[in-house]
């Protein structure tokens, strides 16, 4: 650690124009569900590739972060930082500029590219900027916070935006806030990178496990119409195991692998940490989705409403992540994330209960209430928990692992939970169901897959997170600048 960066005086100043290009990009997963109906209806989208919109990003965001980090760590944190953020300015003006399918749907995946060599600089700034201990964990704090009340605040700037100036605002905003925070970034954010690091990247395990997850979505997906036995689905999954084969092939010989098998095995509580995002973004991503169709399709919600709707939830995120940060200090990591994913698991139940003619006060609030308190007290202590302990060396590997998890997570729990939801509802049509009745008894079911994910995240917490190797950054004093 450089005491001169963690002596900054700038360095909250940095956090701000930090924090706030990741909400952007934090927001850029969810803020379009609410707007989905109306792409649909304006731009063709059939029902199957309609999930793309927001998978495709997470895909590509996942698939490329841990190379992000890396180049980051080589090149200079804060030079791909601005990269990123420059790109990600000029992909949401390709996807607000979509007049078909295809087009937006391209601009997705470039905007996750984007979203990929930003987002893990993030982190790694902050991580040798910020003295290890309580100041650190103050800072990575409110990035959990962020990533915890992102979604929640996308899902209601969604709704606010497509309503009163059309869905291709909820890409357009980007344009402003992502050019303000790109001139103020060299005035506030130091450069830094890893001391003696080798000049390598591993380019071909990036592309080669998110074309592995791409496949595995896509034969996901298409199961719904042309069925689990059709060439088509039965290719794409044979060819998404033979590319995960691949992958873990190359990582294994590599000198410099993307994803060293190693850190795994030294490191079991960011491990621990990097299980649990993956059931976090599996459980949250399709939650939001969902529910977003159920308001607009089944309940008559307008864009509008279906946004403001989320507004408990948004609310309660922010209130539990900075009621978090306190119980993290006091209790420690592991006690707030046990809590935060039982209430999670718990609201995911409740959401299970929905009905046709349903109410907000009965069927939705409780359960926001419920998400809302359990995604701030879960991202909030899991952003800690994923870079306890580690080296400067590691803190762009580390950062583009739990980012990595939870996307990942994501888009295949989308991919999921919307395979689940379909499947069903096409089964209930055919025995005769009403649409409304057979496209709840659908979501029903889907959220039960993902409260199944939070007991797995659950127990994963449980078992593999240890509070004693969370005891040094739970405690530690913040580090004294030398001189």
């Amino acid at each position: 650690m450089n005491p001169e960066l963690a002596a900054d005086p700038r360095r909250w100043k940095a956090l701000a124009v930090l924090g706030i290009s990741y909400l952007m990009v934090v927001l850029d997963v969810s803020v379009v569900n609410v707007a989905l109906p109306s792409i649909q209806a304006e731009l063709g989208f059939s029902p199957a590739n309609l999930q793309w919109i927001v998978s495709g990003y997470a895909l590509t965001f996942g698939g490329f972060l841990l190379l992000g980090g890396r180049a980051g760590d080589i090149l200079g944190r804060r030079l791909f930082f601005m990269i990123g953020l420059g790109l990600f300015v000029a992909t949401s003006l390709l996807c607000g500029l979509a007049t078909t399918d295809g087009m937006l749907i391209l601009g997705r995946f470039l905007q996750g590219v984007a979203g990929a060599i930003l987002s893990p600089s993030v982190f790694s700034i902050v991580s040798v900027t910020f003295a290890e201990g309580p100041e650190r964990n103050k800072a990575l704090g409110i990035l959990g916070a962020i990533a915890g009340s992102g979604a929640a605040i996308g899902v209601l700037l969604g709704g606010v935006l497509t309503e009163y100036a059309g869905w291709q605002w909820v890409f357009f905003l980007n344009i402003p806030i992502g050019l303000a925070a790109l001139a103020l970034v060299p005035r506030f954010v130091r450069e830094s990178r890893a001391d003696g690091a080798m000049r390598h990247f591993d380019a071909a395990g990036a592309v080669t496990v998110t074309a592995h997850l791409m496949l595995l979505v896509y034969g996901l997906t298409q199961s719904t119409t042309k069925g689990w036995g059709s060439g088509q689905v039965v290719g794409s999954l044979v060819a998404s195991a033979i590319l995960l084969a691949a992958f873990l092939l190359i990582e294994s010989r590599s000198k410099h692998p993307l994803v060293p098998l190693g850190f795994f095995r030294r490191r079991r509580t960011p491990t621990g940490a990097n299980v649990v995002g993956f059931g976090l973004g599996t459980a949250i991503f399709g939650m939001f989705y969902l529910l977003s169709l159920y308001m607009q399709q089944v309940l008559g919600y307008s864009p509008l409403r279906a946004g403001v709707g989320y507004l408990a939830v948004a609310l309660t995120v922010v209130a539990a992540a900075g009621l978090s940060q306190a119980l993290v200090t006091r209790l420690g990591v592991k006690p707030v994330l046990l809590t935060g994913l039982t209430l999670l698991g718990a609201g995911l139940v409740y959401f299970s209960q929905v009905s046709v003619d349903g109410t907000y006060v009965g069927d939705l609030l409780p359960g926001f209430l419920l998400i809302g308190v359990g995604m701030g007290f879960s991202f909030v202590p899991i952003s800690i928990a994923a870079l306890g302990g580690i080296t400067p060396s590691e803190a762009g590997l580390a950062s583009g692992l739990i980012n990595t998890s939870q996307q990942i997570g994501g888009a295949l729990g989308l991919a999921l939970l919307v395979t689940v939801a379909t499947s069903r509802t096409d089964g209930r049509l055919a025995d005769g169901a009403a649409q409304p009745q057979a496209l709840v008894d659908g979501f029903s079911a889907a959220f039960w897959v993902g409260a199944a994910f939070a007991l797995a995240a659950l127990v994963a917490t449980a078992v593999v997170i240890r509070r004693r190797d969370l005891a040094q950054i739970e405690g530690a004093p913040a580090a004294v600048p030398a001189g």
